[in-house]
């Protein structure tokens, strides 16, 4: 764990007494089983993400895998990606005729335009999560998922996945899953590390999200 990561989780751990003690429990090197094969460019990133998307780790890996066996091992561009056969590249990937079409809507987004890559990174969160959202097939749970993963924001809270919602539900003793109003109340102490708190709730209930 970095300097900075460390003083990060202590701030944590002064805010919260009850997430000081999961932090406690939890070994920060579960931290890193959250970054496990993810492509460092934006657009392999995205690719990565729908393809990867309601399946589990494994699965979502094996299937990113076969996308780009079927584009001769490298990740395809947005321009490669259209001119493929649709239906060629769904059965030789294993995916959905949905999944193929939001590869297609992200490239074509990226062909004309309307999504420039290479902005990103300059954005705030939240004008991330509204480029993102713009494509069919990329929800605000997998922009947000693309902020605290591939951007490295700090500062992210996905109040509707279900891990954080689990693991939050179970450390503070609650009789049910909280509602996304009650996750952002509860997450103010958290400021401005919610990223880091969110990637020990989910190795708590080994609950590694997927994007």
């Amino acid at each position: 764990m970095s300097a900075a990561s460390r003083r990060a989780t202590a701030a944590l751990a002064a805010a919260d007494p009850v997430l000081a003690a999961l932090i406690e429990r939890v070994p920060a090197a579960r931290l890193d089983e959250t970054q496990a094969e993810r492509p460092e460019d934006h657009y392999g990133s995205l690719i990565r993400a729908i393809t990867g998307q309601q399946l589990s780790v494994k699965a979502a890996a094996k299937i990113y895998e076969r996308v780009i066996e079927f584009f001769d091992g490298n990740v395809p561009t947005p321009q490669q990606l259209l001119d493929a056969d649709a239906e060629a590249l769904r059965e030789a990937g294993g995916l959905s005729r949905a999944k193929t079409g939001y590869l297609r809507s992200l490239a074509e987004h990226v062909v004309s335009g309307e999504l420039e890559l290479a902005r990103l990174e300059d954005l705030r969160d939240e004008e991330v999560i509204a480029e993102l959202v713009a494509v069919k097939g990329l929800g605000v749970w997998t922009a947000q998922m693309f902020l605290m993963f591939h951007l490295s924001r700090e500062d992210v809270l996905p109040t509707g996945d279900l891990g954080i919602r689990r693991a939050i539900m179970i450390e503070y003793g609650l009789e049910a899953l909280p509602a996304p109003a009650q996750i952002t109340e509860l997450a103010e102490a958290w400021r401005p590390h919610r990223t880091l708190a969110c990637l020990y709730l989910w190795a708590s209930v080994d609950a590694t999200p997927d994007a």
